[in-house]
C-alpha cells in the first residue's frame, strides 16, 4: 500500500507540480509555503522588531494595545494580493496556516512577544463562517500559536452581527459599520491573560480595534497585542 501511495504521490506531483501562489511559478524543491524566489522578496515589515513602530502608534491613538505588527505590507494587484485571497476565498486554509507559522516564526524568535498566553482570531459571523466554510483568521492564529508555544481560543469571542464585508464598504463607512459587532462570552477564559489578537489585513484598522474595545471592556485584567498579516501602507500614511 505504501508503494503504491507513493507511486500515486510522485505521479500527481509530475502531472500537477506545485506551484507558488505567489508569482505562480514552479515551486523549488524543499520550498514551503512560496518560492525561494517570493520568500526573498516578500516586502517584511519587520514591525515586530520593534515597540514603537509605524502600527502601533497609530493604535495607540485609537486602543490601549501592547504590541503590534504585521508580515508584511499589502500592496494591492500583486502577487501578495492573489496569496491572500487564496485563503480567504478560495478555500486555500492550509496556506493561511503554513503563513501564520512563518510569520510566528519572526514573532517567537523577537522576545517581544514572549509573554503572549493565548492567541484569540478575529471571529467571522456564523452565516459567513457557514458560507465560506471556515474563518481563515483561525487558521493564521493556529500557525502563530504553535511557534510560540500557546493555545488558541476560538470561542470566548464571537460576532454578534453579520455587518456588510469591510472589502466592500467605503472607508468613511467602516466605522460605523463595525459598531456593536464583536462579544464575548466566556470572559472567565481570558482574564489578566496577555491576549494576541489575530487578523488577516489591516487596512482603516476599524474592525480589528472594535474586537480589542469590546474585549478590554468584558475581560478583566487583561492585555492585548495584535498581529495582521499585512498591513496596508497608505492607511499607515508610508506611501512610496
Amino acid at each position: 500500500m505504501s508503494i503504491l501511495s507513493n507511486f500515486l504521490s510522485d505521479l500527481h506531483a509530475l502531472l500537477f507540480p506545485p506551484v507558488c501562489p505567489v508569482c505562480g511559478g514552479p515551486m523549488d524543491e524543499g520550498a514551503r509555503t512560496v518560492c525561494t524566489r517570493c520568500r526573498t522578496t516578500i516586502p517584511l515589515t519587520r514591525y515586530w522588531e520593534e515597540f514603537d513602530n509605524p502600527m502601533t502608534r497609530r493604535l495607540w491613538g485609537l486602543v490601549p494595545v501592547v504590541h503590534a505588527s504585521a508580515l508584511f505590507f499589502f500592496v494591492g494587484g500583486g502577487g501578495w494580493r492573489r496569496l491572500i485571497h487564496g485563503f480567504k476565498y478560495r478555500g486555500a486554509w492550509r496556506l493561511a496556516r503554513d503563513m501564520g507559522r512563518w510569520y510566528g516564526s519572526y514573532l517567537a524568535d523577537c522576545g517581544l512577544y514572549d509573554d503572549v498566553e493565548v492567541v484569540v482570531p478575529v471571529p467571522l459571523h456564523l452565516r459567513k463562517r457557514l458560507k465560506r466554510g471556515y474563518n481563515q483568521s483561525e487558521y493564521l492564529a493556529e500557525g502563530i500559536a504553535a511557534e510560540l508555544g500557546v493555545g488558541v481560543d476560538r470561542r470566548s469571542v464571537v460576532r454578534r452581527r453579520n455587518n456588510p464585508s469591510q472589502a466592500l464598504s467605503r472607508k468613511s463607512d467602516r466605522w460605523a459599520n463595525v459598531e456593536g459587532v464583536f462579544g464575548v462570552r466566556h470572559p472567565e477564559r481570558l482574564a489578566g491573560r496577555h491576549i494576541l489578537l489575530v487578523d488577516d489585513v489591516f487596512t482603516t484598522g476599524a474592525t480589528i480595534v472594535s474586537c480589542a474595545e469590546t474585549i478590554l471592556r468584558s475581560v478583566p485584567g487583561c492585555r492585548i497585542s495584535i498581529a495582521a498579516l499585512a498591513v496596508s501602507e497608505h492607511e499607515l500614511g508610508l506611501d512610496r
